[in-house]
């Protein structure tokens, strides 16, 4: 009589529950980030500043989820839709609408603009304008970390769009090779400006799935990518038209919104009500406006501006005063 060996049983992937302060903290942190964005398209439509204007309404779930799976030492760096970033690393709303009016009270002093947000303190390297250019510089830095000895993750995030970028191939390559601490996201929006791509985000799977990426990278493992499905409701940029999809399409992910997923969860588990939902929203929209009001009064950059913190003196000092 033949013996079979029994197959063997599937484990059941461990679900990690969050408790009431971590729902809290991804509700406050998305609306912020909805209300902020929701403030720019209408200031920028009024003219209030220049340049192109690229929106994160909709993909708010995978940096909250993002956000309380990192260490504040961890490097981030992304493209040009990136006025969320510095908003979920927590600096001020008032200076980041002041980077958007071109002001010295910006994160940048007014020089980075809607596309080129960075913040030495809160290790965020910008904020590209070239698509996939911060893939290249996404492996620099976890480079410079292994190189020095020093245990943090970089998280290099781009839109599925800059995945066909012939930079994503090599950097790959040479990360896979040295092992570096890098975790590549693609923030899947389902489209590459006007082409479409499909879709949905939670942000409690995107906070495990960074957590343990980090993990991963931490171990010395090398690089991993994750490829973390969401949505934009709006168009490419503010002068996208968006005749490539539908009203249903959109509205259809509406009802999957990722903000009224939190808040569906804080309120069966009576960790809120309706009325203090309610009267952070509106907390936060005041908050929204009070930056405005601080960009509108803070001080133009002179022209003298310019030439400060293009070089430092000590590493160039053939240049004159």
């Amino acid at each position: 009589m033949s013996s079979k060996t029994a197959p063997a049983k599937k484990s059941t992937p461990k679900v990690a529950t969050f408790d009431k302060a971590t729902y809290h903290r991804w509700f406050k942190e998305m609306v912020m980030m909805r209300r902020f964005e929701e403030k720019c398209g209408q200031l920028y439509t009024m003219q209030k500043f220049g340049g192109f204007c690229h929106l994160y309404i909709g993909q708010e779930a995978v940096l909250a989820g993002m956000v309380t799976a990192i260490r504040p030492t961890d490097r981030l760096i992304t493209g040009y839709r990136d006025h969320c970033h510095p908003l979920v690393l927590g600096v001020s709303p008032k200076n980041v609408m002041a980077e958007l009016y071109g002001k010295l009270s910006g994160t940048s002093k007014g020089k980075g603009g809607s596309m080129h947000y960075f913040d030495k303190e809160r290790n965020l390297f910008g904020g590209h304008g070239i698509v996939g250019g911060q893939i290249g510089l996404g492996a620099g830095i976890a480079f410079a970390d292994k190189y020095r000895g020093e245990d943090h993750a970089t998280l290099c995030m781009f839109g599925d769009g800059a995945a066909r970028q012939g930079m994503l191939h090599e950097t790959f390559n040479m990360a896979m090779t040295w092992k570096l601490p890098v975790i590549f996201i693609i923030e899947n929006n389902n489209y590459a400006m006007g082409t479409s791509v499909e879709r949905t985000s939670n942000v409690q799977a995107v906070h495990e799935a960074i957590a343990s990426a980090c993990e991963h990278v931490r171990g010395g493992n090398g690089p991993i990518l994750l490829d973390i499905r969401t949505y934009r409701y709006k168009g490419h940029s503010m002068s996208d038209p968006q005749k490539y999809r539908t009203k249903e399409e959109v509205e259809e992910y509406k009802r999957q919104d990722p903000i009224e997923q939190v808040r569906e969860t804080l309120l069966k588990n009576k960790w809120a009500t309706e009325a203090e939902l309610d009267a952070l929203d509106e907390a936060v929209r005041k908050e929204v406006e009070e930056a405005v009001k601080f960009a509108e009064e803070s001080p133009m950059a002179t022209a003298e501006e310019l030439y400060n913190d293009v070089y430092h003196q000590k590493d160039y000092p053939f240049i004159m005063d």
